[in-house]
């Protein structure tokens, strides 16, 4: 690798950031946000100001003839009380557009996460550094795709040739709003998250909104998705309301409602694609809320319990059955109006197939292996011909 006499050290701006809303500066450097100040400010959530720190989808994008670099990073690390430790958060690394190397970033901060005091700490770490060398000769277009599970502050970009942003490839914008699965879960790294896939498949550009934990038909969370520049627009509704138990029925029809119209307000007639659960036993026909069951750390994994009754649906507590059942009810409504707004139950990128197949490990999120399968399903259902993405792809 080339010593540092001869590399050049190029500010991390906005201007080399894509999946990113909001870039805000800090002591260390700058860090990506996913929901702008504005939103940032209307909660008080540490569960949603982590999801939103975390850069699922957010990459670096620049031209260079380099042969080698190195990124200066500050991650924030998570560690669950009573869990194993996790792995370093996985930086992907592409070059003219193929995945050419990955690595991680040791050290950072470790925010320690006590889910049955529902409480978080973090500890200071130091900065660490990711590095990549023997890059193909020659002017190049390089992608660095941040970890999606892991808070990253950028500090400094150095590399042994100058770089400058790379053209916009005029792709179309794909924006993306869902859980934790949308948020990558546990996705084997940041470029094969389920949106990530799908969006390489269908030659589009990301934004993923996928926050984890909190897709709760949020206002300012609406009020994002309205104000941002997008050529095609999904929402994936439903888990999160049901594992937090944040309303019911008669709260939930119209919330969609209103999350909907504040989405039209800013695209009007932008394809617009409403997304059901996908398929999640322990809350197919039990409500929330959900709760974490250390019984398994033996093989060193949490799973989770759906703790409702269901004898309370009569109630109108929300199950993910309930749920696809008024989704496919309000859409089919509003499209009679609407015809840029369409409908697809999660159930066709995971159902009880897949799950036989393929069982959620933790009774809640996917694996690696399920990821790879939503989002090659995905980009066949949405932007394939007959989509309703596939006319302005």
């Amino acid at each position: 690798m080339s010593t540092r006499n001869h590399w050049t050290t190029t500010p991390v701006t906005a201007e080399l950031l894509r999946g990113a809303l909001e870039v805000e500066r800090t002591e260390h450097g700058v860090l990506p946000h996913r929901l702008p100040a504005r939103a940032r400010a209307q909660y008080t959530d540490g569960q949603l100001a982590m999801a939103e720190s975390q850069p699922s989808g957010v990459r670096l994008v620049f031209r260079t003839r380099a042969t080698a670099l190195e990124l200066d990073t500050l991650p924030t690390k998570r560690s669950y009380v009573g869990a194993p430790p996790r792995p370093d958060g996985v930086y992907d690394l592409l070059v003219d557009g193929r995945l050419a190397g990955q690595a991680g970033v040791t050290g950072g901060n470790t925010l320690t996460i006590d889910m049955t005091a529902g409480s978080m700490e973090v500890t200071p770490g130091p900065v660490g550094t990711l590095r990549f060398g023997d890059l193909p000769e020659g002017v190049k277009d390089i992608e660095i795709w941040l970890p999606h599970n892991e808070t990253t502050e950028l500090v400094a970009l150095r590399t042994d040739a100058p770089v400058e942003p790379a053209p916009d490839p005029g792709r179309a914008v794909w924006l993306h709003h869902g859980s934790s699965i949308s948020h990558g879960s546990d996705a084997a790294s940041p470029t094969t998250t389920w949106p990530a896939l799908a969006a390489s498949l269908a030659g589009v550009e990301l934004i993923n909104l996928g926050l984890a934990g909190s897709a709760l038909l949020d206002p300012f969370t609406a009020r994002t998705l309205r104000d941002t520049p997008a050529d095609l627009i999904s929402v994936k509704i439903g888990i999160n309301v049901v594992n937090a138990d944040l309303m019911r029925l008669r709260a939930f029809t119209p919330a969609v409602h209103g999350f909907l119209d504040t989405i039209r307000e800013g695209h009007p007639t932008t394809p617009l694609l409403v997304v059901s659960p996908i398929l999640c036993p322990i809350h197919e026909d039990t409500p929330g809320p959900s709760a974490p069951d250390f019984s398994g750390l033996g093989e060193g994994r949490v799973r989770f319990r759906a703790t409702g009754d269901p004898a309370e649906r009569a109630q109108g507590k929300l199950t993910l059955g309930v749920i696809r059942e008024e989704l496919a009810r309000i859409v089919a409504r509003r499209a009679a109006e609407d015809p840029n707004l369409h409908h697809l139950d999660g159930r066709a990128l995971y159902g009880e197939a897949d799950s036989a197949e393929l069982p959620l490990p933790d009774a809640l999120h996917p694996d690696a292996a399920t990821h790879r399968r939503m989002g090659e399903r995905f980009a066949e259902l949405a932007f394939a011909t007959g989509g309703p993405f596939h006319a302005s792809c």
